[in-house]
């Protein structure tokens, strides 16, 4: 095994660290990406165990088309690897290999094609400005809880066939299982009051989802539930859906409604940009939501385990079982890839981001979903709420996986 190890990156353990200056974190990002794109990451400094940290776009992109060297199902996708309990509720087909992966992910895409979800547009417009219309009339709102984490969860429950009565149920279970380490969510940040919080959530929606499941394979309905659980077909078990909805709801809503708060937040940091996309918004809908996904990079990472002895990357070489870490948001800021990458540019072509993760069989299955939505939300913004900004300062996350924002406050006037 070869490689540079670097003190600098201990700090990617350190979770108060991705609340500091951001800035701080890209200038150390971009020093790896020039002197050291694979620096071997301690997670503490006397022990031998750690993690190879890839820092550049063309790394992403290699280990995610080589499954067979780099793979998905030795202990899950975040650094650490998840403890059993926890696997056996939320393992799902992103913390899998084939030929599981391959079976589980033919089933759920027959929800989740580009020609199912043509017909969604209207819906998905008729949820915003439902949504828009709930918000508080005094022309001041957190937009993260009064729109920004509804209209993603409404949209997908709305697909599945979930009952309305449970959105406030499965929007709070969400919270604590994806915003695990921010003790606005959980309280006790120790191992074991994780785990039990954690684990607690994940029961209740599972028992939640496998309810409707079982309701469906009886009295099949029109919606997306029936799709993967009742068709003529090979299907889901309802355990299976359970823990897919998990993922689902969890870090789909999570990615759509940070990418929605990042791109309030961007958009008003560069009121340029927002008055060219403004002026003609078919125009730029497109390569603005690429931009807004590249820019807030929702996901900021994911790992692989190595599968044997003597894996290559580049000149490095590997040893079987050695964790490897693509940070996404290192990839999406890559000088040799991006022209100005620290310039928020809606008009960005061309835009290869890995914000969706890189081209592979773990490339994410909602990604033509979430963009329609980002398409069609701040068209429905900027008609009802022409004049809405952020005002003070993002309440981020406490998180080295999600890029999130808690709270942010947005202003408007009703027209």
């Amino acid at each position: 095994m070869n490689g540079a190890e670097s003190l600098a990156f201990s700090s990617l353990n350190d979770l108060s660290w991705w609340l500091a200056d951001p800035a701080e974190r890209e200038a150390t990002f971009a020093r790896h990406r020039r002197d050291d794109p694979r620096p071997f990451v301690r997670i503490s400094p006397q022990g031998e165990a750690g993690f190879w940290a890839l820092t550049r776009h063309a790394d992403v992109l290699e280990v995610s088309r080589r499954p067979d060297d780099f793979c998905s199902g030795e202990g899950g996708t975040q650094i650490f690897d998840q403890p059993e309990q926890l696997r056996a509720y939320r393992g799902s087909i992103i913390d899998m290999d084939n030929p599981e992966h391959a079976r589980l992910r033919k089933i759920v895409s027959r929800g989740f094609t580009h020609q199912s979800l043509g017909p969604l547009r209207g819906e998905i417009d008729a949820t915003s400005r439902e949504i828009i219309r709930e918000m508080p009339q005094g022309g001041e709102c957190d937009f993260v809880s009064e729109f920004a984490a509804l209209l993603p969860l409404r949209v997908i429950s709305n697909m599945l066939g979930v009952p309305r009565e449970h959105e406030q149920f499965i929007f709070n279970a969400t919270n604590v299982i994806l915003g695990a380490t921010d003790a606005e969510y959980i309280s006790d940040q120790s191992r074991a009051g994780i785990e039990k919080a954690v684990t607690a959530a994940s029961v209740a929606l599972i028992d939640l989802l496998s309810g409707l499941a079982e309701e469906r394979v009886a009295h099949p309905r029109d919606d997306v539930i029936s799709k993967l659980v009742a068709a003529d077909e090979e299907n889901l078990t309802p355990a299976e859906l359970a823990r897919f909805f998990i993922l689902l709801v969890g870090a789909g809503n999570e990615t759509t409604r940070n990418a929605i708060t990042h791109g309030l937040l961007a958009l008003t940091q560069h009121p340029e940009e927002r008055d060219r996309w403004q002026a003609d918004y078919e125009r730029y809908a497109v390569s603005a939501v690429e931009e807004i996904f590249r820019w807030a990079t929702p996901v900021i990472h994911f790992r692989r385990t190595v599968t044997r002895d003597g894996v290559t990357l580049g000149d490095q070489t590997f040893a079987k079982g050695d964790k490897v870490v693509l940070w996404y948001n290192s990839a999406n800021r890559d000088e040799q890839v991006f022209t100005d990458p620290y310039r928020f540019d809606i008009a960005r072509d061309p835009n290869p981001h890995v914000a969706f993760g890189a081209p592979g069989p773990h490339f994410c299955l909602g990604a033509h979903l979430a963009r329609l939505e980002l398409q069609v939300v701040f068209k429905a913004l900027f008609e009802e709420l022409p004049d809405i900004r952020a005002v003070g300062e993002p309440q981020m996350l406490r998180s080295n996986f999600l890029h999130g924002v808690k709270h942010l406050q947005a202003r408007y006037t009703r027209p």
